[in-house]
């Protein structure tokens, strides 16, 4: 199962950066380039656990509909979702967040599993691993300019 950890450094509050990363409305600036909307669930404001959030996005070019579940919260350091319906066969998204002084580290990590069994494997290492590093390290860049232009 491929895992992909992303480290971003915040120089924001950590409340104010947990409360981005669980704004719907904030992901979906976040995530501009795949056109991504929530169309199902709950479709603004902040996720709470056991909310579920289904997504409406583009990615290679393929119209995607993607169901979420909020699975844990603890505020303002970790919140967990984890997907209950898509195109994956399952993925657990770990949200993590440690205040540092005056800054925020803020830590992906995504677990998931492809489709497909065997040629699933082979798409993870030809290039859908790189396309979700990629996903989610601009996500946390974008995150990271919300927050510091909003301290």
């Amino acid at each position: 199962m491929p895992i992909i950890k992303h480290i971003q450094i915040i120089q924001a509050p950590i409340n104010l950066c947990f409360d981005l990363a669980r704004n719907v409305d904030i992901h979906v600036k976040t995530s501009f380039k795949t056109k991504e909307k929530a169309v199902g669930g709950v479709t603004e404001g902040l996720l709470e656990k056991g909310d579920t959030v289904t997504w409406e996005a583009i990615h290679f070019g393929i119209r995607q509909i993607l169901t979420v579940k909020v699975i844990h919260m603890k505020k303002p350091t970790l919140f967990v979702d984890v997907m209950i319906k898509g195109a994956f066969s399952s993925f657990k998204h770990t949200h993590q967040f440690i205040e540092m002084n005056d800054f925020t580290v803020m830590i992906d990590v995504f677990e998931y599993k492809s489709p497909f069994g065997p040629i699933g494997v082979i798409a993870d290492k030809l290039f859908l691993k790189k396309y979700m590093s990629d996903f989610i390290y601009s996500r946390g860049k974008e995150l990271k300019r919300i927050a510091e232009n909003n301290s």
